[in-house]
């Protein structure tokens, strides 16, 4: 892996995430083989590697869950690696996001952060998957990420995870501080997003 690209573990079944590259480390999460709104492969961004003591090859991987930045070891054997060279950086202050592609901007779009009572967490994270909501509300395109909310545990039915996402029956304008935590994009914007970065693809949303 190169600065300008991310490798990916696509998984082909459920895996335990370790605290360290030993099936005795201590377990920290159970991923499942497919992800849970659009039943597509789990692809975990790889962040290190390291051989065990029994020969086996294990790899360092972020994980989907609370807290915000938990990674965990898993084998390598769990899946395919493929990589990407996409990447969306947030800069929360500006209510800007850039698009990267092998480290070359594509795009920059204005956007709507957390409110201050309910802002968007800061951190490195990635898409988990992608989702077409149409013209329902957040739509037309939401992309889950490995983020949640530091202040919402429960939020609409769900579990407080954050979103990449458009704004059909929204109205707050773009470039405010507004949303309860999720990252919102103007319509055509979120749909250029959609069509290019696929899960897997690191997101770090800074100050």
């Amino acid at each position: 892996m190169s600065a300008r690209t991310q490798e990916v573990l696509q998984l082909e079944r459920m895996v335990v995430a370790h605290t360290g590259p030993s099936a005795t480390a201590r377990p920290v999460a159970r991923v499942a083989a497919t992800t849970p709104l659009t039943s597509a492969p789990s692809m975990l961004p790889v962040i290190g590697r390291r051989r065990g003591g029994d020969g086996v090859e294990w790899l360092r991987v972020r994980l989907p869950v609370r807290p915000n930045g938990t990674t965990g070891w898993v084998r390598a054997n769990a899946g395919n690696i493929l990589t990407t060279p996409w990447q969306i950086v947030i800069r929360r202050s500006a209510r800007r996001a850039e698009v990267l592609e092998a480290g070359t901007r594509r795009a920059t779009f204005p956007v709507i952060v957390g409110r201050r009572s309910t802002p968007t967490p800061l951190g490195t994270f990635f898409v988990v998957e992608t989702l077409h909501v149409g013209r329902h509300v957040e739509g037309p395109w939401a992309l889950a990420t490995s983020a949640y909310s530091d202040v919402l545990h429960e939020f609409a039915g769900g579990n407080g995870q954050v979103a990449l996402h458009g704004r059909v029956g929204l109205s707050e304008p773009l470039g405010t501080f507004a949303s309860h935590g999720c990252v919102r994009f103007g319509n055509a914007a979120i749909t250029w997003i959609a069509r290019h970065v696929g899960p897997g693809a690191r997101i770090v949303i800074e100050p």
